[in-house]
């Protein structure tokens, strides 16, 4: 393995837990205004950011020591594709629906998603965001717990969460909407808190690999007021590895301008999630997408089409997300106008390796229908994709996925045969039948 191997992190983590995490704990979690497990309803504000200040989570600057950013896959471990179902539609709440993986620097697996009560609709139907954690490489997983809790009487809902890991601090970020009145598309312009019609963004973060949470909206750090919506992209944002950025979170996202022109664009954060800040909207056809850090340190978007297309369609920036090029049509990459996932096989290898230059991506490969789950590899930072494997014909809605601590990678994914389950996969390369470094 090329990054810290799960014994080696044994050693690290106890001591980042002890310099950092305790000093989170007894002094971020007290100063900090909004910490509330899990939220009552109208109980998320807008309490100012200087209170979630770098002193609150006993750090001043970037350490000097590379922290790691994830956990490499091993190609030495064998393994075949596995299947265990964490939660099917109607037992527990109507209907489970928007997958978001993550693992922490201490090895939890995280798998979040959207608990729908009454129906399958986005926010503002009453949703909540839940989660469950494996502690032991996803063999087993804890019981379903509520990050963001809804409420039927306002209405107020949550939805489609997506999960950041900084691994300078071992923060577990979750960032998704909280709607009020108005879904996406009925989103008026606005950031105000108090603005019912307007679409909003919930940041929530964990210093204890989620079991308590701390709440706050960032709406108007993300967007601008003229803009008439905008939501954080389910499944994953990135930290950053490489280059003068190093360090960065980066959310990748969507928002409808002034015009109704839906637009990606990148939310992004210098100090750990603190603040944010957001790049140029770009495009004219933008939906939910991904982003992925690639060997030579730039960063490169894999989007879904919103409207007409059958193909993914690729953007990028070299500058941590502030701008990128316009997006271009991936003709290798089919897609039905579905949600997928991109991440790196090797997170923590040198930039410019080949290693680093190894992707995998996940989603429908079809340009008709939701079916055909297909995880790819490329060997040269995404401009090929010459391994691909089905994993399941029928039904397929989104995809997540993450390296595990044990060499396999994960992928929290959306079986959709009669109703909505939400399913928890392992794989190894060696299941892919390819590595990149042969």
């Amino acid at each position: 393995m090329l990054g810290r191997t799960q014994s080696q992190l044994r050693k690290v983590i106890p001591m980042l837990c002890s310099h950092r995490l305790a000093t989170t704990l007894a002094v971020g979690m007290v100063s900090t205004v909004m910490l509330y497990p899990v939220p009552a309803h109208g109980a998320i504000g807008n309490s100012s950011p200087s209170s979630l200040g770098l002193s609150s989570l006993g750090l001043s600057s970037l350490d000097d020591q590379d922290p790691g950013y994830g956990f490499d896959a091993d190609p030495q471990v064998e393994g075949e594709f596995t299947r265990q179902t964490l939660a099917v539609s109607g037992e527990g709440y109507d209907c489970y629906r928007i997958p978001a993986l993550a693992v922490s620097p201490r090895g939890s697996v995280i798998a979040s998603y959207d608990g729908r009560p009454g129906s399958c609709a986005d926010a503002p139907n009453p949703n909540d965001i839940v989660q469950r954690v494996s502690t032991d490489n996803g063999a087993t997983f804890g019981s379903e717990t509520v990050v963001a809790k809804g409420d039927p009487s306002t209405p107020e809902g949550f939805s489609d969460p997506s999960l950041i890991v900084n691994w300078h601090t071992g923060t577990v970020h979750n960032i998704h909407v909280r709607s009020l009145k108005a879904g996406i598309a009925a989103s008026v312009p606005g950031t105000d808190p108090d603005q019912k019609d307007a679409i909003h963004v919930n940041h929530a973060r964990s210093f204890d690999d989620g079991q308590t949470w701390q709440h706050r909206l960032i709406t108007s750090e993300v967007s601008s007021p003229e803009d008439r919506g905008r939501f954080a992209t389910s499944g994953n944002g990135i930290q950053l590895h490489y280059g003068e950025h190093r360090g960065r979170l980066v959310q990748p996202a969507m928002t409808i301008q002034e015009d109704g022109t839906w637009a990606y664009v990148a939310w992004y954060s210098d100090d750990f999630g603190i603040t944010w800040s957001h790049g140029q909207p770009f495009g004219h056809t933008g939906d939910e997408n991904k982003i992925v850090e690639l060997s030579d340190g730039r960063l490169m978007m894999n989007g879904r089409v919103k409207g007409e297309g059958t193909t993914r369609v690729v953007s990028y920036s070299d500058d941590g997300g502030e701008t990128w090029t316009e997006p271009v049509a991936d003709p290798n990459l089919p897609d039905p106008r579905n949600n997928a996932s991109v991440i790196r096989a090797f997170p923590n290898a040198p930039q410019g390796s080949k290693e680093a230059k190894v992707l995998l991506f996940s989603n429908t490969a079809s340009t008709t229908e939701r079916n055909h789950g297909t995880i790819r590899m490329s060997c040269d930072d995404g401009q090929t994709w010459p391994v691909s494997k089905e994993f399941h014909e029928g039904p397929v809605d989104y995809t997540s996925m993450a390296t595990l601590p044990d060499g396999r990678i994960g992928m929290l994914w959306e079986d959709h045969a009669d109703s909505y389950s939400i399913v928890f996969s392992t794989f190894s390369l060696s299941w892919l039948g390819s590595t990149c470094l042969e």
